[in-house]
């Protein structure tokens, strides 16, 4: 009996020890900043660059005006993963300026030339500031604002949903929230400072909601995506057969399938289509 007690005690010691660890760690963890590099180059014809004043520092924007035409035109916030900067996304989420949308990608805090430190709050502060800059411009219509956040994204998108109001809300590869996704590692979602309960928010969310999420993924299990469509009021999957880095597998089936959302949330027009 006495030798259950002690390997009872010591593997709470242990635990402990470990739960100690990763909640000091957990935003080194849940927000990698200082391993990423930024590109040398990025091949594309340069944005219009904002800077962003937050009680933290300036973080930087890049803002893709929509294409010259009918005005005021809607527009996309983007909010990239944990282990990416807007750098690496320019490329190709210029595709929406071709489906007659404005490109605004928001930075987080500490990330890539952007001051600052990293954590809901600081996201969502950062967020609301580039969402009102946003929505004051002539050419942007403030009643077609989707929100689109991929992976950790889908947090930051998830509290500016539900500071701001918004069209329409897609999310890829995204978590139902962080205190979820520690239960994988046997930590106690009382001691996440970062929750990003992002299914409170879709449930809540009134507008047409996208989830979109590989059946392979091994970062976000796919059951999660699977619980914020079903959370959503007027939600729609898309399950593509891709893991978690991987996704979407093809982009040209990717860019098909969010014109019809786009169009079906009434965001844009077809081709073909007046009045």
């Amino acid at each position: 009996m006495q030798t259950l007690i002690k390997v009872g005690f010591w593997i709470l010691v242990a635990y402990s020890g470990y739960c100690v660890v990763v909640f000091v760690m957990q935003r080194q963890v849940l927000f990698p900043r200082y391993r990423i590099r930024p590109p040398k180059t990025v091949h594309i014809s340069h944005p219009e660059k904002i800077w962003l004043d937050t009680r933290g520092g300036k973080v930087e924007a890049w803002f893709f005006p929509p294409v010259p035409g009918a005005v005021p035109a809607p527009a996309v916030i983007f909010a990239h993963g944990n282990s990416e900067l807007i750098d690496f996304w320019a490329q190709e989420l210029k595709k929406f300026n071709e489906l007659g949308l404005g490109v605004l990608m928001v930075e987080y805090p500490g990330y890539g030339r952007s001051e600052g430190n990293p954590s809901q709050e600081s996201i969502a502060e950062t967020f609301v500031t580039a969402y009102d800059a946003l929505v004051v411009r002539r050419e942007v219509d403030p009643s077609r604002i989707v929100l689109f956040g991929r992976s950790l994204g889908g947090g930051a998108i998830c509290r500016l949903a539900a500071l701001r109001p918004s069209a329409a809300l897609i999310l890829m590869s995204t978590f139902i929230s962080t205190q979820s996704m520690a239960k994988k590692y046997l930590f106690p979602g009382l001691l996440i400072r970062d929750p990003f309960e992002n299914i409170s928010v879709v449930h809540s969310y009134s507008g047409p909601v996208l989830v979109i999420h590989g059946k392979q993924d091994e970062i976000v299990p796919y059951a999660h995506g699977l619980a914020l469509s079903r959370a959503a009021r007027h939600g729609k999957m898309l399950t593509y057969d891709c893991g978690h880095n991987d996704c979407p597998p093809n982009w040209d089936d990717f860019w098909k399938d969010i014109e019809l959302f786009l169009h079906e949330a009434k965001i844009t027009k077809r081709s073909g289509e007046s009045g």
